[in-house]
C-alpha cells in the first residue's frame, strides 16, 4: 500500500497540463513543525498558574458559567427549526450531524426511516438536501454516550486495529481507507458490520466521529475517502460537489471495447423489484433519471477474451461505471447484477467476484494541497491478473478526461 500526498500550493495549470494521464508516481512527503493547532514557544502550565494567583480575583457576575454538557443541547421534546443560509443545500443526515454532535448514524436513520423528522410537514429521505428557511421538525433525540479510549471493549480494539490496517493515507483531517471487497460502506437490512458502524470507535471526546465522504459499493475495493472532522467534511463533500475530486477505477472485462478509449453518457433511473435494485439505462425526462458520465480506456489485453480497463467517472450515480460497462456490452466480471452475457465462461483459476478497483483518488487537501492516494490490486483481482499476464505496474491513460 502507499501514502501519497501533495502538501504545496501548486502555479496554476492548463487543462492538458492538468489532465489525469500522468504515470502515478510516488509522491510522500514528511511533515516537518509543530502539529496544526500546536501553541510551539508556549510555557508550562505552572507559569500561567503563578501569574493566576497574583492576578485580584474576578467579580462574581463576570465568571464563566460551566459548559453545558452535550446532552443538555438535544431536543427532550418536539422542536421546530428553520433552515439557515449556512445550511442551504445540506443533506439532511449532515444537518443532523452539525446540529446535534455525537448522534449515531442508527439513530439519524431511524428517525429519518420513520417519518418523525419532517420538513414544511413532509417526510424526507436522509440524503435528500435541504433549502434555506425551510421548517424541520425535529423529533426528541438520544445522545449515544461515548466511550473514553480506554474504556474500548476488546472488540471495539481489534476493529480499530482493522480499521489500521486498511489505512492508506492519515493526518488529522483525513483518513483515506483501502476498503475490502464485500465489506459495505454502510449498514442495510440485516447488516451488523459496515465502515460507518465501525468507525464508531474512533469517536473522540467530544462524541464527533469521522465522517464518510462517499461511497463505494460493497462489492468494490479500494480508496475509501473519510472526514475525520466537520472542517475537513464541509470541504470534501464541496469537492465531490463541484466535480474537483479525480477517481480512477480500475475493471476487468470480457471481450476488447471499441473504440480504445471512449466517452459514455446515458440517464441513470433506479429500477427496484423485490429482490433487487438495479440502475437502468433512461431517457432525458424519465422520473427519477440523473445524467452519468464515464470515461474509459482500454490498458492491456489478455488474447481477445479479456481487457484490463481503466476508467474515470465524471458523475457519481449509483452504480455507474457497472451499468455503463454493461451498456456498452462489456459487463464487469464477476458483476452479479450486470453481468448478463450468455454462455460465457470464465477462465479457470479466475474467482466469479466483482473485478472493480477505486484504483486512485485525488482531490483538494482542506487545509491547501492536494491528497493523492492509491490502493493496490484485492487478492482476487492480483490472482487473475497473475494468471492473464496483465502487468499492474503500467499506468492507465485515459486521453481527453476533463477533471469536471
Amino acid at each position: 500500500m502507499s501514502r501519497r500526498i501533495k502538501r504545496m500550493n501548486p502555479k496554476p495549470r492548463s487543462r492538458d497540463e492538468r489532465d489525469d494521464s500522468r504515470p502515478f508516481k510516488a509522491r510522500t512527503a514528511k511533515k516537518t513543525g509543530p502539529r496544526l493547532g500546536g501553541k510551539p514557544g508556549a510555557k508550562p502550565p505552572r507559569f500561567a498558574a503563578e501569574r493566576a494567583e497574583r492576578r485580584p480575583p474576578k467579580a462574581a457576575p463576570e465568571a464563566s458559567a460551566p459548559a453545558k454538557p452535550v446532552e443538555a443541547l438535544l431536543p427532550t421534546k418536539v422542536q421546530t427549526v428553520k433552515v439557515t443560509a449556512d445550511e442551504n443545500n445540506m443533506r439532511v443526515d449532515r444537518f443532523l450531524e452539525a446540529r446535534f454532535p455525537g448522534l449515531s448514524f442508527s439513530h439519524i436513520q431511524r428517525v429519518v426511516r420513520k417519518g418523525e423528522l419532517r420538513v414544511d410537514g413532509k417526510r424526507v429521505d436522509s440524503k435528500d438536501r435541504l433549502e434555506e428557511g425551510r421548517s424541520v421538525r425535529i423529533p426528541p433525540l438520544k445522545l449515544d454516550t461515548p466511550k473514553a479510549a480506554g474504556e474500548l471493549s476488546e472488540g471495539a480494539q481489534k476493529t480499530l486495529a482493522a480499521l489500521k490496517e486498511m489505512t492508506i493515507w492519515e493526518d488529522d483531517d483525513v483518513l483515506v481507507l483501502n476498503k475490502p471487497a464485500g465489506l459495505a460502506v454502510q449498514g442495510g437490512s440485516g447488516m451488523t458490520r459496515h465502515i460507518d458502524q465501525m468507525l464508531e470507535v474512533m469517536r473522540d471526546s467530544k462524541g464527533q466521529k469521522p465522517r464518510l465522504v462517499h461511497r463505494i459499493d460493497r462489492e468494490t475495493s479500494g480508496c475509501l475517502l473519510i472526514a475525520k472532522t466537520r472542517f475537513a467534511a464541509s470541504h470534501l463533500t464541496g469537492a465531490f460537489r463541484s466535480r474537483s475530486a479525480r477517481k480512477t477505477y480500475w475493471a476487468l472485462v470480457p471481450g476488447l471495447p471499441k473504440p480504445k478509449q471512449g466517452r459514455i453518457s446515458t440517464f441513470l433511473a433506479k429500477e427496484e423489484s423485490e429482490d433487487d435494485t438495479i440502475m437502468r439505462i433512461a431517457q432525458h425526462g424519465d422520473e427519477g433519471a440523473s445524467h452519468a458520465v464515464t470515461y474509459y480506456a482500454v490498458v492491456e489485453t489478455a488474447g481477445n477474451k479479456l481487457t484490463w480497463v481503466s476508467l474515470k467517472p465524471v458523475t457519481g450515480r449509483t452504480h455507474q461505471l457497472r451499468a455503463h460497462m454493461e451498456h456498452i456490452g462489456h459487463p464487469i466480471v464477476g458483476d452479479p447484477k450486470y453481468f448478463n452475457i450468455e454462455n460465457w465462461q470464465l477462465p479457470g483459476g479466475l474467482q466469479n467476484r466483482l473485478h472493480l478497483l477505486a484504483r486512485r483518488i485525488v482531490i483538494p487537501h482542506p487545509r491547501g494541497g492536494v491528497i493523492d492516494a492509491t490502493a493496490p490490486l484485492p487478492p482476487h483481482m492480483q490472482q487473475s491478473w497473475n494468471l492473464l499476464g496483465l502487468d499492474a505496474s503500467r499506468f492507465d491513460p485515459i486521453e481527453n478526461a476533463p477533471e469536471e
